[in-house]
C-alpha cells in the first residue's frame, strides 16, 4: 500500500501510511484477501484518483462515499465506471444535470478519466468495498486517510471548487475554508434524492465560472465520445 505513482501526494501523505490506523486498515484488508473475499477495485487502482490528479493540479473536488460493489465497475474514481459497463443511475443523473446546465449531451459510457486528467479529484471517502456488499469497508480507516487528503487540498491549494453532493459528503467537507475555496452543496444525484435539488443546481457552470474568475482554465465537462485515446 504505497503512493509510488503519485509523488506529489506521497510527499504530504507519507507519514499517514505509518500511522496506527493505517496499520489496522492494512491488517483488515490482508485478512479479507486471505479469506478469499473479492474486493473492488483491484489494489492497483486503490489510489488511482491521486495518481491521475496530482496535488498541484487539483482545481475541483467531487466527493463520493465508497466504490461501486459489482464486478468490473470500480476503478478508483468516484462515480466513474470502466468502459463497457452500464452507466450507474447516479451518474445518469449527473449527465442529465450537465445537459440542463451546459447543454452537454451524455455519451454512451461512464468513464470519467478525462475529468480527472483536467484536475477534478474524484475521491471516494472509502477506497475499497467487498463484492455485493456496499459500505462493507466503512469505519476501517480509509475515512481518516481521505480526511487528510481533503485537509491537504484545503491547506495547500487555492481557489478549489468542492462539489459536495448529499449529507455524507457535506459532513466530510465541513472543515473546508469557504473563504479560500468555493463550496457548492446539493442533494446526492441518486435517484432517491436527485429531484430534491440536485437537478437544477447548476454546479458545473458555477464551478467553471469560479475557476475563470480566478484565472484557471475551466473544466471541459464534455466526455470524449471516442475512448481510444483515454485507455
Amino acid at each position: 500500500m504505497v503512493l509510488d505513482n503519485a509523488p506529489s501526494w506521497q510527499k504530504v501523505l507519507a507519514s499517514e501510511f505509518d500511522a496506527d490506523y493505517m496499520q489496522v486498515l492494512k491488517k483488515f484488508l490482508r485478512a479479507e484477501k486471505d479469506a478469499q473475499k473479492v474486493i473492488y477495485p483491484y489494489s492497483s487502482n486503490w489510489f488511482h484518483a491521486l495518481e491521475i490528479t496530482p496535488l498541484d493540479n487539483v482545481k475541483v473536488v467531487i466527493l463520493g462515499q465508497d466504490p461501486y460493489h459489482q464486478a468490473g465497475q470500480a476503478h478508483g474514481l468516484c462515480f466513474s465506471v470502466l468502459p463497457g459497463i452500464k452507466t450507474p443511475p447516479s451518474l445518469v443523473n449527473i449527465f442529465k444535470e450537465l445537459e440542463t446546465d451546459l447543454g452537454i449531451v451524455a455519451v454512451n459510457h461512464g468513464y470519467l478519466e478525462s475529468w480527472a486528467k483536467q484536475g477534478v479529484l474524484l475521491l471516494n471517502a472509502v477506497l475499497t468495498v467487498e463484492d455485493s456488499k456496499p459500505n462493507a469497508h466503512q469505519g476501517k480507516g480509509w475515512e481518516l486517510l481521505t480526511d487528510k487528503i481533503i485537509e491537504t487540498v484545503n491547506a495547500e491549494c487555492e481557489h478549489v471548487v468542492f462539489l459536495l453532493w448529499g449529507s455524507y459528503a457535506q459532513k466530510k467537507g465541513a472543515m473546508i475554508d469557504t473563504v479560500r475555496h468555493c463550496v457548492l452543496k446539493a442533494p446526492h444525484p441518486s435517484p432517491l434524492s436527485a429531484y430534491r435539488g440536485f437537478f437544477g443546481c447548476q454546479h458545473f457552470s458555477q464551478a467553471n465560472d469560479y475557476l475563470k474568475q480566478h484565472n484557471k482554465l475551466p473544466v471541459e465537462w464534455q466526455l470524449p465520445h471516442d475512448l481510444s485515446t483515454e485507455i
